[in-house]
Order: structure tokens, then sequence, then C-alpha cells
């Protein structure tokens, strides 16, 4: 894991750096500006803002006293400053206001700095929070403020703005500011800045109750969903996450450690809540999250060197698509919140690769916002994420599938990958194929690139499309153990859903149809679907309304995969058309669109069918991105193409990996880009015995292609090893193809197809009504006295005759079908020639 330090007594102005021991943050706003504190050594507390986008700071306030600001808040404006503070239980009077209640929430106006409004004075600890509007919404005249209080309600107060003198900021209604009381009676809440939100917990007496509120710019609010829990929660006192941190002297961070619940969001509609779990048994640690999306909960259980369980100082960290469950010194567990479902797509890292250095081992850490985190006992910030060159170490060091399958779903599905990172990968992958023995690197490789490259097309996609080519994992994980239990789905409480919501909607929603299959795959074996494809070829089938639109979609591939431009591209891959894998592409477009149309009613009919080619062409893409890293890495030069010479050791690892994408390929059932197979063939050749290489025909690894038979009958002379290679080829070539190259070999071979083929063609027109009503007297000028060859030819000279130009087509004479048949029959007989 990666992080980058931010020490607010780096990234401030020189003028703090002898304040820097007192420099403390206490908030960061949606916007991802943070609110932070120091004390003066004359006595003065000040509240600055940094910008980190502008690396630039700005006073907002200041004390002329000591005070113990425990949260802060400003509006989107920056015009008004909202904070609430405490001063110690030994003082008995507060200098600059002399209240009685020990907590005090403050409302200041601080454009220019003027007034300052008591919002509320109490005896226990209190929070401040600013609603913040989005970017795109102009200034406004009204503020919104929450106000959250320990003794367990929250209060929302409408704050109106003015201008007073041209540029002077004052609040019009300070005199009497309305409230609203939005909750009480919780023990647990959590504020979400960037969704707005508040989560919180209610006792009941089975359980708890989870509630979530939506927040939105104008000070409207809505009740979302609630959901039981079936977790202990102590009653006694509140924990409230992400709404300032109070002092060390007044509330030391081991209360902290107390506070091992947190929900998490995710920006495709993913609500996750985990919570630790005090364990009876010594040494075992226990930990759940419930993806309140998908309905389910998972129990983790792993083993710990401590004995103590109040060194058991857990962590939380968001990492956008992973939660990582942190114990210092012990594990690293990255849980997959996106895809939960199996063992394998979650990464646990335990000993030496568990380790985050540069932080304290001896305090917890606070996701305060989304990839950052703050180190309680240091008040350290730290943007926290995944670092790929560590992760791509961990990878070609790691020996287990189940790290492999994750690692690479963490790289294809969820991180933006370098284009030198992805080189890399693909290498890997490359290298490694033959080692993984529970899964198919080359399909998860492509089937997760797809997920990921298509998935954002539209709402709910990404539940019609398989993200992976594992269908289940049964494997047990070194180091910890999983339960899985299902729970009830949340209760809605709202019936428009808009942005996130809408997202989370739809995941609610398709859990609760789960039963059904959604995602697209081809169940059928390959023999019924190269069947299916056989019948799409035929003449009978061509005329058909639903054969002639596979034809057409093919089309669309093959001249968008022509159209694109490859600047760079080093693979001899050429343009051509492979009627099996034309048919394939086809029939593959007309099979996923119907799939789709019948779940996306809400997508218009041409923006499916623009998915479901680029789904198609990018899977081509995809097969030619490996092609490509593996003839850059091993220089592989055009002389590869030539069918005259022996492949090298490059060569070789590029025919195997072929090899393995044609195999994944035969498995997904899935096309390959045109020219691949004449290429396959090429290095098949040139790196395989002549044995071998006709078992890998007959065996269906490679298979003939008219370019590639074609170029071996010109290029390769008529030598005796060359001539038993072209024999065994034209054997073996499909009938479609076959009539398309024998003329381009004079071999006896190809004559007598040749012969057979015309022969064919004149009886099949003979009528023989007429031809046995001929005289036996009439007889040709070709007569000679074998019975079987003189009937040949008096049947073909009487389709000849009815002919107007009978060899004009083939351009073959009498004389010709005569020595051809001849040559058989001798054969037959075993006749040797005179």
């Amino acid at each position: 894991m990666c992080y980058q330090k931010m020490t607010l007594g780096q990234v401030f102005s020189d003028t703090l750096e002898k304040s820097s021991r007192t420099l403390r943050l206490i908030n960061i706003e949606r916007n991802g500006q943070i609110l932070y504190t120091w004390k003066g050594l004359e006595g003065f507390t000040s509240v600055g803002l940094y910008d980190p986008c502008a690396r630039q700071n700005e006073m907002l306030y200041s004390f002329d006293n000591e005070v113990n600001i425990i949260s802060a808040s400003v509006n989107t404006e920056k015009t008004l400053l909202a904070l609430s503070y405490c001063h110690p239980a030994s003082e008995t009077q507060f200098q600059p206001l002399s209240p009685v209640s020990r907590y005090l929430a403050l409302l200041i106006e601080i454009k220019p700095i003027n007034n300052v409004k008591v919002l509320k004075a109490v005896e226990s600890g209190i929070r401040v929070q600013f609603l913040c509007a989005t970017e795109d919404v102009h200034q406004t005249y009204e503020s919104h403020l929450l106000v959250v209080s320990e003794e367990k309600y929250i209060d929302q107060f409408h704050i109106s703005i003015g201008m007073e003198e041209g540029k002077r900021v004052v609040i019009k209604n300070v005199g009497q500011i309305p409230k609203d009381r939005i909750a009480e009676d919780f023990v647990w809440l959590q504020w979400d800045a960037p969704n707005q939100m508040i989560f919180y917990i209610v006792p009941k007496r089975a359980g708890c109750v989870l509630h979530c509120l939506q927040f939105y710019p104008d000070g409207k609010f809505m009740f979302v969903f609630e959901i039981p829990l079936e977790i202990p929660i102590a009653e006694q006192g509140v924990s409230l996450l992400n709404l300032g941190y109070d002092p060390p002297e007044e509330r030391g961070w081991e209360r902290i450690v107390s506070q091992k619940l947190q929900v998490f969001t995710h920006k495709t509609g993913g609500v996750c809540l985990f919570y630790y779990q005090p364990s009876k048994i010594l040494q075992e640690f226990t930990y759940m999250v419930a993806f309140l999306h998908k309905g389910c909960t998972k129990t983790f259980k792993g083993r710990t060197t401590i004995t103590d369980s109040k060194n058991l100082k857990v962590s939380f960290i968001n990492i956008d698509s992973y939660v990582a469950v942190y114990l210092p010194d012990q594990f690293l567990h990255l849980i997959n919140t996106r895809h939960p479902e199996l063992m394998c797509y979650h990464l646990f890292l335990a000993a030496e690769n568990s380790r985050i250095s540069g932080m304290c081992c001896d305090c917890p850490l606070q996701t305060v916002l989304k990839t950052h985190v703050i180190e309680y006992c240091t008040g350290v910030l730290f943007s926290v994420s995944i670092n790929q060159t560590q992760l791509l170490k961990f990878l070609t060091e790691s020996r287990q599938d189940c790290e492999r399958l994750s690692v690479l779903h963490c790289f294809l599905l969820h991180l933006d990958l370098q284009q030198q990172k992805e080189t890399e990968l693909i290498e890997w992958i490359c290298e490694n194929m033959s080692t993984c023995l529970t899964f198919d690197p080359i399909q998860e490789f492509i089937i997760a690139s797809l997920h990921r490259h298509l998935s954002s097309e539209t709402v709910f996609l990404d539940k019609l499309l398989p993200y992976t080519s594992v269908p289940f994992w049964s494997q047990d994980i070194d180091g910890v153990s999983c339960t899985t239990d299902i729970t009830d789905m949340p209760i809605l409480k709202i019936g428009i859903f808009k942005d996130f919501w809408e997202k989370f909607h739809s995941e609610l929603e398709y859990m609760k149809q789960a039963q059904q299959r959604f995602l697209y795959s081809n169940p059928m074996p390959r023999r019924d679907w190269c069947r299916l494809i056989s019948e799409v070829d035929t003449k009978d089938k061509r005329s058909d309304v639903y054969q002639r639109k596979i034809l057409e979609n093919a089309k669309k591939v093959l001249r968008n995969m022509a159209t694109r431009k490859y600047d760079g591209r080093t693979v001899p891959l050429n343009q051509e058309e492979e009627y099996l894998q034309k048919d394939l592409m086809g029939l593959m477009m007309v099979k996923l669109k119907d799939h789709l149309s019948l779940h996306l009613h809400h997508v218009a009919k041409n923006k499916v069918e623009r998915i479901v080619l680029n789904f198609v062409c990018k899977q081509l893409d995809l097969v030619c991105q490996i092609l490509e890293v593996v003839w850059r890495k091993h220089v592989l030069d055009p002389s590869i193409l030539s069918l005259d010479g022996n492949g090298n050791s490059s060569e070789y690892f590029a025919f195997n990996v072929m090899c393995r994408i044609t195999d994944a390929a035969s498995r997904m059932c899935m096309p390959l880009p045109p020219g691949f197979q004449t290429l396959h063939l090429v290095l098949a050749v040139r790196c395989l015995p002549f044995g071998n290489f006709l078992q890998y025909i007959d065996a269906g690894v490679l298979t003939l292609t008219e370019t590639f038979v074609v170029k071996l009958l010109k290029e390769l002379d008529n030598s005796e090893s060359n001539e038993k290679l072209k024999c065994s080829i034209i054997l073996r070539l499909p009938e479609n193809i076959c009539e398309k190259v024998h003329n381009l070999w004079d071999h006896p071979i190809s004559n007598n197809a040749i012969a057979m083929k015309y022969v064919k063609k004149l009886i099949f027109r003979l009528n023989q009504r007429d031809a046995f009503q001929q005289s036996p007297t009439d007889r040709s000028p070709l007569y000679i006295n074998f019975l079987p060859l003189n009937y040949l030819i008096m049947m073909l000279s009487q389709v000849e005759d009815k002919a107007l130009n009978p060899f004009e087509e083939d351009n073959i004479d009498a004389t010709f079908l005569e020595e051809i048949a001849l040559k058989q029959t001798s054969d037959l007989m075993r006749l040797k020639p005179c």
C-alpha cells in the first residue's frame, strides 16, 4: 500500500513552524479543503483553511486566548465559520464570553470578521457541519448548518445571509435563526462528507436499527432507508465519526479504539458496514462486513500474536473499491466491496507484506474522506492508495492462485493502470499461463478488461456482463476464514431515486431477482456451438432473415476493425475473412444483443447495438494487445512470415501464447481477430516437427485458412518434404477452401480433385433418360475397349454435346479427363504402365 504523508507543518506556511506542535486538523470539507487550528506562543488560538488544489492557506478567525476547538466548518462561499470548543474541566471561568456551560457552538461572520453568534451552550460535547453545495450551484443567500450533540440529537439551522455596504456579508436573521430537529436517541453517528449523508444507529429492544439521511444543498433532507442490525451496541455514551476531533487533553485517542464500526459507500451504489467484534477466544480476531447493497454479511476470523485484546488497534481504511482492515504488524486484509462474493476476490496479506511503513503502530487510523486517513496519536493526515509497483512485485513473487487471482482482479477492474504497468502485467500473464492451476489468466484478462471497459456505458450493464472467469472458489485462504450469512435488505423510504441512490436501488433490484441468470454467458457445449455455426453457413439457411442478420453483423465487426488505426503496431495480422470466425462474430453479436435487449428496457436500440459492437471489437483488440506485447518484448521481425526456415525460442514462445489464446477463445466461444489463425499456422510450420504440426491440425488447435494454403503452395518448392507437407494439408482442407486452391498446384492430387469435381458437375446435369436412349452403335471417337472408362466417356460426351461451350467454365477438355481416369483406374487395379 502506498501513502503520501501530509503533515500540517509541511504543507502550511513557514509562519506556523514555531507552532507546529499545536497544529491540529479539525475537519475536511466535501471539496477536500482542510480546516486546522494552532496555538501561538502569545496565547492566541487561530483557525485556518488549506486548499490542497491551489496549495494556499487562509486564516479564517483567531481567538485572543487558548481555546480547545473540537470541530469547525465553513460554508461554500467562505462567508460563515461555525465551530465548537470546550474548556478544561479544571477551569471555572471562560474568559472571552464567560459562559456557564462547558461546550459552546459559535457562528462567526468572516467576510469580513464581524459578529459572533452563540448557537449552543451545553454540558455535553457538540459538533458542527455546514451542508456543502455542489460546484455547479451558484452563490446562495442561505446556508444550512448541522449541529450534532452528544445528548443524542441533531438540529439543522437555516441561516440567511445578505450583503451590506457592497461587500460586507452579514447574518440577516441573527436574532432568531430557525432550526429543525432532524433525529434523536442515537448512540452512534457518522457523517459522510462526499455524499452529504448521515448514518446513525438507534438501539431497540432486540438489536438496533441503522438509519440513513440524505441532505441537499437547499437544506432539505430525506430518510432514505433503515435496516435492522444484529450487532451489540453499547448504549452508554455516543460515538461520532468524521465530525471533528477532540483535543488529546480532553478525550484521549484510546476512546477511539472503542469506535470499531464504520460505514463506507462506493460511487457504484455500494454501502458496506464494517464492524470489529471482540472475540472471546484468545488470539482470535473477528470482524464482520455487512454488504447492505448485496443483502449478505461476511464474518472473517484470523489469528494474531497479541494476547491482550486492549492492544488490538484495528483500523478501517477506505481505498476506493477496497476497504483495508489493518492490524499493525499482524495483517492487512483488502476487502473487495464491489465484488465480494468469493474469497479469491479479496487480498489477505500477513507478516512483512502487511506493513505500512511510516505509520505509527501504537494508535489506530480513521478514514476521514475517501482515500484519506488521520493518525489519531500524531494528528497526521495521509493520502492512501495502492502502489502498483509493489503490487506487481507481489504478483511476481506469489505462488498461490488465490493471491494471483485477487491481484489480477485488482489490476484489471479497480486500478487505473499505467501503460507500462499494463504491459508488465500482460508479460506476467504470458509467462505464467501454465503455473496457474485453478484459473486461466488469459480468460481473466479478457473478461475483466471487457467488464471494465463497458460497464460504465449505461446503468445496470455491469450486472449483465461477467467480470471474472472463475465461477466458484472452494479453496481455503491461509490466515483467514470466512462465513457468509443472508440478511434482510434495507427498507427504502423514498420512491424516486437519483444519483447515488439510483445505483443503490439498481443493486437492490438485481439482488432481489438474483435467481434469474443475468450474466451473459454461453453454457452450450462447444460441439453444439460449432454445429449451430455450421448451420449458419449452409445455403439452405442463408435465405433466412436470422441468418442474414448474423452475416450482416459480422461484416460490421470486420469493417470496424478495418477502419481502426493502430499506430506502431508490429504484429503482422492481415485483414482477411475466415468463414468460421466471421460467423462466430455475427452469432455472438446477435446473442448478446438479444440478452441486453431483454434487460435494458431503458436503453435505445441503437445504443444497445453500439454496445454490442464495442464488446466484440474490444475482444479482438485485447487479443491483439497481448500479441503486441509479445512481439515487442521478443523483438520478432517480419522474417517469421516466411515458411522456409526454422523458428527460434522467441518464435516458439509466441506460438505457445497463441495456442493458449486459441484455447481460451474456444472455451469462451469468442472469435479471433482477422489474420490470427494464418499467423498461428505460419509459426506452427516454423516451430513444430511435421508430425506434431498435423496433430495440432487434427486436434483443432490449428485451423487451416485459405490465405495460409495459398501462401504454402506459392512459397514452398516441390521438394520431397515440401510435397509431403502440401499433400497432407490438401487432404485436410475443408471443401470450400479446396475448390479455390487446387488450380494453384500442378500435382496429381490437385488434378484428380479438379477432374472429379468436373465429372460430378456434369453427371449432376445429365438427363439420364436421354442418355439411356442413345444407340450403342453411336460410339464416341474416343472409344476404347475398356467398358467402365468407355461408359464414362460416353456419358460425358452426351452432356458436352448439349452444352453450348461445355469447357468454358473450368477450362477442362476430354483428353485431360481421360488421362486422369486412366491413371486412377490403373492405381486402383494396381496395373503397371507399359
